[in-house]
């Protein structure tokens, strides 16, 4: 049970391998052992049975009918309901092995099986692996892993984060959980540990080594900065690449052992690796067997070939080569050899190995495959030779630099050497090509010795290494039809280390036993220390092969017959076949296997020729030597025969080199030796640490994914030892509970009287009765435990007690439910009856008042019927005599009109044809006018239809319908006037030929008159009458004209009325239009503003979604920030302290953060100006390699900071000192002083002045020097220089204007000093007095000589501190000048720099000036805190001996008195004068000097108890208190004094959370405290948008001078830092409380029960003393609630941080579910579901039910409900896909596979639901992640909360220690 990576290959059957039915019968009852006597009574009737079965090994069954002692055959039933009678053995009397109860099946733990045996192990772990889809399976200290051929979601880092800091049994099985239980082992134990990988080839061994080796980088991370981590894990590609191959059964199978040291430190964090490697397989260099290949790093190298570097391997397609194409399958499927290739040579890169050693590892592989390629031509049977300048040799020589010539001539001969002589013999063109084979064989092995150096060189530690954990991955168990020296060598080393395992198992059993305090007797386990005597002893089979090997004529056949002689018959594990002389068969531990003595000794020796390898090394080549200069010699003085070629041939790599002269060429060691002193150290390595054991297993041979192959997996399960600790379990007491868990699961069995307050007792009394066998159970102190089969025995008794109880209850409740039914059906009887008699006697008298009335009835209707007779037989007789006359009357009436109207038809007949013949003629002109109208109309039509379908018409129609109708309109209006203008045209023809007519007619009676008056003027007559036929010809034109024109009217007024009627329709048509038109667009519209404001919610959910996510990002980058910085900081301390003294060791706890991770982000305490450099240094170390001259600057400047940092302060507690001193001499000295103090200070703000104002000027021209880096920058007339030329002359003329000011204020100052004089016994309030009665007095002529004298030494002083002025002026400029110049010589610089960088390629282009930038901008930042750092100072000091002057004149001149003249002030008497004090109106300011800060800050916040603050104070009164005090500098205008005190308050804060980070009430306080901080920042900024809800006093105290908005950004980002560490805090507490509480805990008493657990024992789930429940959970939400309400912490902060806490508890409850398959169960979803509800409950009473924080619990609900549905039929899978909305598709999949069944009543789910659920959410796009992201923190976010606090109220208690501020 190693962690072994050797493959083991399956027993193929032969003639005389079992049948696997025999098999599985006869390992059973031969090495399991189990006692069945006790277990007779368990074979009964419907007991469950399993039985061989040559298909699936063992097939299960159930008993027809009991079993009694003394039966020869069990009647069974099959499970595919087949009967059968089943034989017992008459020797032994064995039964078949019991079943499990269905409870168990599934279990993690094997162990945790009542019947522990073959069958019951191998339907487990099919149940878990097809079912349940669980690779993983504990087996006591094994963890056994099925090769699943599928990538599955489980290894990801979120797994990794879930299962460090656990328990090993307290989650499901993972190769995570075993690597966690050895790093946890080696931090604890102090001991180094071991994880030993095992199984056969395809298993998964070399996956789940690098997964274990994963989990160490992860969790421990590296102690430097060189990533060590992520060079082991580099490792793995090259060893890959160079020591793995392609089987028939894998595709990535590894052809070595090896075994990875991972070294840590006394933090156990990794510094290193090394690596050991065993039997490399050499043989597959020069022999592959049908589809398999090479090494992967050949075809590598093939793939390859066309790249440019490679052109000079003459490389080819893998095809060419002798060496690669043997197997006939040189690609593997799904595998790009050239990305390979890639990668190997990153992973050599990160190693250390240069590109030149790289090219040169590549040359040697190419060589060995040109080498393969060389061809020999035989000459004779004793000599061939190699054809001249053939190409492949020339080409291997080319490339190992060696000479031709005599490469051919070795290859072809050999030397032989006597005693005497030497001389060269030639050999066969067989032995050329095995020499040749060996040769290459022999580099390859080589070159792997010599890489695995390499990499140990690059993993090797640089600091002493503290412990190790190691990871041995190596071969199984082999057996094949052919066995030869190399499965002798692999099943040696399986059988050492299968003892080391036996023996570990036996103690731990033992240590266990041992414990508890219980009598137990050696176990009878199987030793197989004889096995290995046979193969180690002296005269052993490897002593007896070393001897023949040193024998000069040793053979095959004569080696055998030794064994023979030696161990035949003498050895009980020794045979030899009965039809073979050359083998012999050895009994392992996991089968007996047959090795074939053909080609043992020369494998033993594994020879090479010696001039071979001195051609070799004689290369010019050097990489060459270095393969072969440590080798011990190869050959002996004899020259042995060289190796042949074989299937298969390994050699041992030494662990360690060879002394020099260790060995001689007469004593070369043998393969074996070497394997045996190389096996023998890895036993005592693995002997001196702690194992770790992982069994793989291949579940079949075609890599089908999650398909069992039960024959495959017995073989392996029996070969690697799962079976063996089965065994020695079931041996001893394989079954252990607990007292309370006994308890809990068997309280049903014990009856009230039974329960005691003892425990142990109550278990006691209990097992007496049930178990009356007492060696079946044995009581430790803490465990009961059981012999095989008894909690089984156990099980059925609560079993059936808990049937026998349901069955009472099913009674008694089926006997209440039919007595109620009765009493129900019997009342219901009654009441039917009842109503059914009183319906028959309403029935019946109905009936006989019915009766009456038909009589009644019957009477009037026969008189009703005569009589009715009657009357129509009367009215009848009038009727007919009516008619008859009527009749009569009517015929002769008739008669009469029939004359009359046959003459009116005749009339009107006539008529009617006139009319029909005239209506005919109409018509038929009509209908001629309608046929060539409706033509025109026709075309007409056509002609508007063309244009109406014309594009053009429709963008017309559908532009300006409106003005279209409204031409139209007017086009009709112009037509009516036309019409209209027509008829009036008509009447005025008609008057005028009336007028005509008149006039004719009267002419023709004038001339008629005429003709009577001249009858006689006959003459005359003929032209009258032509003139009257001419004027009839022009009547009838005109008549005819009219004519015309009557009809063109009318025709155009029809036309006009039908254009009208049509411009009406066409109205009508374009109005519906345009109404369809309005409708279309308003719905449109309508449609587009849904959509809109569709798109627009949507738009505003992403934007929000957008804004949290860029929040979230911020506030990681932030948080990152954080992280850097203190990491900075952390450095800067450890280089003050320097790094070489020794830490303390640290020791890991069972937590879930990593040991390697920063568990708080801080910021340090370093000032803005210091800041700068950092954040310049960060991006260096990413960007560009560490300049060391850089490195070693900052580290000396920091250095000089802490120093100068101690002077300073050093010198402010003098200064401060000197101050009091000074200040109590002051009161003893004449007041003259005060005005020399005067002088000095105004001297001082003068200097301040000025050096404020040239430091402005020079930055002003510094921008305008580095706006533009051009050579002309600096040359006259440029604007820099300009620039310069302005300022000079500005700081000139500034500097005139100031000494006048200066001299006219030293006169005044010194002619004040001259006046006063010293009166000592006179106070302050009367100096004035004092003052003016010294210049009355001055009218003396002596004292204006003294006054002149003091006058001139006035003015001589203020000469020489001009002049001194004036040369520290010209200093200054001289000091721009050379600024100037420097400015040039970096500009010249820069310049050639670029120039050098342009003729660099981009890569180094870019890096070099990433490189140069960064050390110019980190020296020129420097350089600036320099300045800055001494200009502060400089600064600090006036400013104090500022305040000191001001605070004297304002003594002087509270004394002064105003409208006082001389007189009076000579006649008055003086006296003292009290003026009391008004009572000041507070502005709400808080006054402190500027030397109080630190301590401000050291009393306010540094050693500030937040718990007395938040009891006794008003919440937030720190942050206002330091907000007055901002307010009252803003007052002053004073923007150093802001600056300072802002920072200094955050860096105050940082430090306090730094130092007591880990305490929740203290970061809660800060946390409060700074956002009101920030609050009071923007409520008092003066901006609108937060003066709304301010009073108008709270306007008034608004700050006036400083815009804060900056700080305000800072303010927000500490506060987002406290928040993130505020969550870790409460996280780190909660952590704890959460599984054990929200899963574990039983809240609901008797709701689930306990099962069975196995050696890995979990945390119980019992609630004892130190156990955490729901109650806990609760009272510590309501301490975090209660403690962030005292702080005052805003309300929407407290829901956030809710919302936070509350998604922390569902998301590591759910993760902790679906990684514990013991959880998943119907009662504990129950439980789950109770606890939610109790949060919520505790959500209503807090009134948070808004804050988001029930959302998050969401998905631990879903998952709840999920283990309480039905999980049966299609309808319930569609509600769960309905209901859980919440869940990812792989944790519903995921919980449904691990949902257990915790009573016999509950059922599983079947695999055919799950797939039916995974159908229906197949097309649910939702994240694969399995787990939830339990490190995720909500972006936080801070609402503006206004303060309704007035500023003047505020008292500062004197608890504060604040007595030095004042309230202004």
């Amino acid at each position: 049970m190693e962690i072994f990576s050797m493959e083991t290959e399956p027993i193929l059957p032969g003639k005389e391998t079992p049948t696997a039915s025999e098999s599985a019968e006869n390992l059973y009852y031969e090495r399991c052992g189990m006692e069945v006597d006790g277990l007779d009574c368990m074979y009964v009737k419907y007991a469950r049975v399993w039985i061989p079965d040559p298909e699936e090994v063992w097939k299960s069954a159930e008993l027809l009918k009991d079993y009694k002692p003394g039966d020869k055959v069990l009647q069974l039933r099959l499970e595919e309901g087949k009967d059968l009678e089943y034989c017992l053995d008459p020797k032994t009397k064995e039964l078949p092995p019991l079943r499990n109860p269905d409870i168990l099946v599934g279990e993690n733990d094997l162990t945790a099986l009542s019947y522990l045996h073959e069958p019951a192990v191998l339907h487990n772990l099919k149940v878990r692996f097809i079912d349940s889809k669980l690779i993983y399976t504990y087996c006591g200290i094994v963890l056994v892993a099925i090769n699943p051929y599928e990538q599955l979601p489980i290894y990801g880092e979120d797994i990794i984060n879930a299962y460090s800091g656990q328990n090993m049994g307290d989650m499901d099985p993972h190769i995570f959980a075993v690597a966690e239980e050895a790093y946890k082992q080696m931090a604890r134990d102090e001991r180094n540990q071991s994880i030993i990988v095992s199984g056969e080839s395809g298993a998964g061994k070399t996956v789940s080594a690098k997964y274990a080796m994963r989990y160490f980088a992860t969790v421990s991370g590296s102690a430097s900065e060189a990533n060590v981590e992520e060079k082991v894990l580099a490792s793995n590609p090259i060893m890959e690449s160079i020591g793995n191959a392609k089987t028939t059964r894998n595709d990535n199978s590894s052809r070595f052992g090896k075994y990875i040291e991972i070294g840590f430190d006394k933090r156990y964090r990794i510094i290193g690796a090394n690596m050991r490697t065993y039997l490399l397989e050499k043989s597959r260099v020069v022999f592959q067997a049908e589809e398999e290949r090479n090494y992967h790093i050949f075809y590598q190298l093939c793939a390859s070939a066309a790249l440019p570097e490679f052109k000079t391997l003459r490389l080819g397609n893998a095809n060419y080569f002798h060496y690669t194409k043997q197997g006939g399958s040189p690609v593997i499927d799904g595998v790009n050899d050239a990305k390979e290739m890639v990668n190997t040579r990153q992973a050599c890169t990160l190693l250390g190995i240069s590109d030149s050693y790289q090219m040169g590892i590549f040359r040697i592989l190419a060589g060995i495959l040109h080498l393969g390629n060389v061809e020999f031509a035989s000459r004779d049977s004793d000599s061939c030779t190699i054809p001249p300048k053939h190409e492949p040799l020339s080409i291997f020589c080319d490339l190992m630099g060696v000479e031709y010539e005599e490469m051919a001539h070795w290859l072809c001969h050999r030397k032989l050497a006597t005693a005497t002589e030497t001389y060269i013999k030639p050999i066969s063109k067989l032995h050329a090509i095995n020499a040749r084979d060996a040769l290459a064989k022999h580099i390859y092995a080589n070159l792997f010795n010599w890489i695995v150096d390499h990499v140990n060189k690059a993993l090797h530690a640089t600091v002493k290494q503290h412990s190790f954990i190691g990871v041995l991955d190596i071969y199984g168990f082999e057996t094949f039809e052919i066995n030869s020296f190399e499965q002798f060598c692999i099943n040696y080393a399986n059988e050492k280390l299968q003892q080391q395992f036996n023996m570990h198992v036996f103690k731990l059993e033992q240590e266990e036993y041992m414990k508890e305090q219980i009598p137990w007797t050696l176990i009878d386990f199987y030793d197989n220390q004889p096995c290995i005597n046979l193969i180690e002893a002296k005269m052993g089979i490897l002593d007896l092969l070393d001897e023949e090997c040193k024998m000069p004529k040793g053979s095959d056949d004569t080696w055998a017959q030794k064994l023979y002689n030696t161990h035949l018959n003498k050895c009980a594990l020794f045979e030899k076949p009965r039809l073979s002389n050359k083998a012999f068969i050895i009994k392992h531990f996991a089968d007996k296997v047959e090795y074939q003595c053909e080609g043992f000794l020369e494998k033993n020796k594994d020879t090479v020729y010696e001039e071979q390898i001195k051609v070799l090394k004689s290369s010019k080549f050097k990489l060459l030597p270095e393969l072969f200069q440590d080798e011990e010699k190869v050959l002996s003085p004899t020259s042995a025969t060289p190796s042949g070629r074989v299937p298969l041939s390994r050699m041992a790599v030494k662990p360690a080199k060879a002394r020099p002269g260790q060995a001689s060429k007469e004593h070369k060691k043998t393969v074996g030796h070497q394997f045996r002193n190389s096996l023998h150290l890895l036993m005592e390595t693995l002997n001196a640490t702690t194992p770790h054991y992982v069994r793989c297993i291949k579940p079949n041979d075609f890599k089908f994914p999650f398909t069992f192959d039960e024959k495959r997996a017995v073989q392996q399960l029996r070969a690697c030892g799962v079976l063996e600790t089965i065994r020695i379990s079931a041996a001893g007491f394989p079954s252990r509970w607990t007292y309370q868990e006994f308890f809990s699961r068997y309280r049903v069995l014990m009856k009230q009287r039974d329960v005691l307050s003892d425990r142990k007792q109550t278990c006691k009394n209990v097992l007496e009765k049930l178990i009356l066998d007492k060696d079946k159970y044995q009581f430790g102190k803490t465990k009961i435990f059981f012999r095989a089969g008894q909690v089984a025995y156990l099980e059925k008794i609560r079993a059936d007690k808990l049937r026998a109880a349901c069955i009472r209850i099913q009674k008694t409740i089926r006997g209440w439910l039919m007595r109620k039914k009765y009493v129900r059906m019997r009342k219901a009887a009654i009441t039917i009856q009842r109503y059914v008699r009183g319906y028959q006697a309403r029935c019946y008298a109905k009936f006989l008042r019915r009766t009456r009335a038909a009589i009644t009835i019957q009477k009037f209707q026969r008189m009703y019927v005569v009589r009715k007779r009657y009357q129509c037989m009367r009215a009848a007789t009038i009727a007919l005599q009516a008619l008859l006359r009527g009749y009569m009357a009517r015929n002769k009436y008739q008669m009469m009109l029939r004359e009359h109207k046959s003459i009116v038809i005749q009339k009107h007949v006539r008529g009617w044809l006139a009319r029909v013949h005239y209506r005919r003629t109409l018509k038929a002109i009509v209908y001629l006018q309608c046929c060539y109208r409706r033509m025109m109309a026709k075309r007409e039509l056509k002609k508007l239809k063309i244009e109406a379908r014309s594009v053009e018409r429709y963008k017309k129609l559908h532009i300006g319908l409106e003005n279209k109708i409204m031409q139209l309109q007017r086009k009709i209006d112009e037509q009516n006037k036309e019409y209209k203008s027509l008829l009036e045209k008509l009447s005025n023809l008609e008057i005028t030929y009336s007028t005509e007519t008149e006039k004719l007619r009267s002419d023709v009676e004038r001339l008629r008159l005429s003709e009577e008056e001249a009858k006689n003027a006959t003459n005359r007559v003929l032209s009258l009458q032509e003139e009257i036929a001419k004027l009839r010809k022009e009547l009838h034109q005109t008549q005819s004209e009219k004519k015309t024109i009557e009809e063109w009217a009318d025709k155009y007024k029809h036309e006009t009325e039908q254009l009208v009627s049509e411009l009406k329709e066409q109205n009508t048509l374009l109005k519906t239009e345009k109404e369809e038109l309005n409708r279309r667009i308003h719905d449109q519209a309508r449609e587009i503003t849904e959509t809109m404001e569709k798109k627009l919610v949507e738009e505003t959910k992403q934007l929000e979604l957008d804004l949290n996510d860029e929040r979230l990002r911020y506030q990681n980058l932030l948080n990152e920030f954080s992280r850097l910085e203190e990491r900075y900081d952390d450095l800067k301390d450890e280089m003050n302290l320097m790094v070489n003294i020794p830490k303390p060791g640290h020791k890991r706890t069972d937590s879930t953060h990593s040991s390697n991770e920063s568990e708080y982000t801080f910021s340090s305490e370093i000032t803005e100006a210091e800041d700068l450099p950092v954040r310049m240094e960060e991006p260096s170390e990413k960007k560009a390699p560490l300049d060391m001259s850089l490195f070693l600057k900052l580290q000396k400047r920091v250095t000089e900071l802490e120093q100068e940092k101690q002077s300073l302060q050093d010198e402010l507690d003098r200064k401060e000192e000197q101050a009091l001193r000074a200040k109590a001499k002051e009161e003893e000295r004449p007041p003259m002083r005060g005005a020399e103090l005067e002088y000095e200070s105004l001297k001082r703000q003068e200097l301040e002045s000025e050096n404020k104002k040239l430091k402005n000027e020079l930055n002003e021209l510094q921008k305008a020097l580095t706006e533009t880096r051009s050579p002309e920058v600096t040359a006259p007339g440029a604007p820099a220089y300009r620039v310069l030329l302005d300022q000079l002359t500005s700081v000139s003329e500034e500097l005139e204007v100031r000494k006048e000011e200066v001299l006219i204020l030293r006169s005044q100052l010194v002619s004040q000093k001259e006046a006063i004089q010293p009166k000592e016994d006179k106070n302050t309030m009367t100096d004035s007095t004092i003052l003016l009665e010294d210049v009355q007095k001055m009218k003396d002529k002596g004292e204006i000589a003294q006054a002149y004298i003091g006058l001139k030494e006035t003015n001589r002083l203020l000469e020489s501190q001009l002049q001194s002025q004036k040369k520290s002026h010209e200093n200054e400029l001289e000091s721009l000048r050379g600024e100037i110049q420097s400015l040039k010589e970096e500009n010249n610089r820069q310049q050639q720099l670029l120039a050098q960088n342009l003729q660099l390629p981009p890569e180094a282009r870019i890096e070099a000036s990433l490189q140069h930038e960064i050390t110019r901008l980190t020296n020129e930042n420097l350089d600036l805190m320099e300045q800055l750092e001494k200009q502060d100072k400089t600064v600090r000091k006036l400013k104090k001996q500022l305040k000191v002057f001001a605070k004297k004149i304002g003594e002087l001149e509270v004394g002064q008195m105003e409208n006082i003249s001389p007189g009076q002030i000579i006649d008055e008497p003086i006296r003292p004068v009290n003026i009391p004090r008004k009572e000041k109106d507070f502005q709400g300011m808080l006054e402190y000097k500027k030397e109080d800060e630190q301590k401000l800050v050291k009393n306010l916040i540094l050693e500030l108890k937040p718990r007395g603050v938040a009891v006794n104070l008003i919440p937030g009164l720190p942050a206002y208190i330091l907000f007055m005090c901002v307010r009252h500098a803003d007052y002053l205008n004073d923007d150093q004094k802001v600056r300072s005190l802002l920072t200094s308050t955050i860096n105050g804060i940082k430090k306090v959370l730094k130092k007591r980070g880990d305490d929740f009430e203290t970061v809660s306080f800060w946390l409060s405290n700074t956002c009101r901080f920030l609050h009071c920042l923007k409520q008092y900024s003066g901006e609108e948008g937060f003066m709304k809800h301010n009073t108008p006093r709270q306007n008034e105290h608004c700050l006036t001078n400083f815009d804060l908005a900056e700080y305000r950004q800072v303010l927000s980002d500490l506060a987002i830092q406290i928040y993130q560490q505020l969550v870790r805090v409460l996280e780190n507490i909660l952590q704890p409380m959460i599984v054990s509480g929200m899963l574990e805990h039983e809240t609901i008493q008797g709701v689930s029960g306990v099962k069975p657990t196995g050696l890995r024992k979990r945390t119980s789930s019992i609630a004892d003393e130190g156990t955490y429940t729901l109650d806990s959970i609760i009272r510590q939400l309501n301490s975090f609630h209660s403690v962030m309400c005292q702080h005052g912490m805003d309300p929407e902060l407290i829901k956030q941080v809710v919302k936070q806490m509350f998604y922390i508890i569902g998301a590591v409850t759910l993760n902790n579910l679906l990684l514990r398959k013991d959880m998943c169960s119907w009662s504990k979803g129950m439980q789950i579901r109770y606890n939610v509800s109790q949060l919520e409950e505790w959500l209503r009473d807090k009134n948070l039910m808004n804050s988001g924080a029930k959302e998050t619990l969401e998905p631990l609900i879903q998952a709840a409900q999920l283990l309480q549905v039905k999980k049966k039929t299609d309808e319930d899978a569609e509600a769960i896909c309905s209901m859980c909305n919440a869940l990812t598709t792989a944790q519903i999949v995921k919980v449904l596979n691990l949902y257990t069944p915790v009573n016999e009543f509950e059922e599983r789910v079947l695999v055919s639901f799950i797939r039916t659920i995974q159908m229906r959410l197949r097309d649910r796009k939702d994240s694969p992640q399995l787990l939830m992201d339990a490190k995720h923190i909500f972006p936080v976010t801070f609402p503006f909360n206004p303060s309704s606090l007035a500023l003047e109220t505020i008292q500062i208690p004197a608890s504060l220690g604040l007595g030095f501020i004042s309230r202004v």
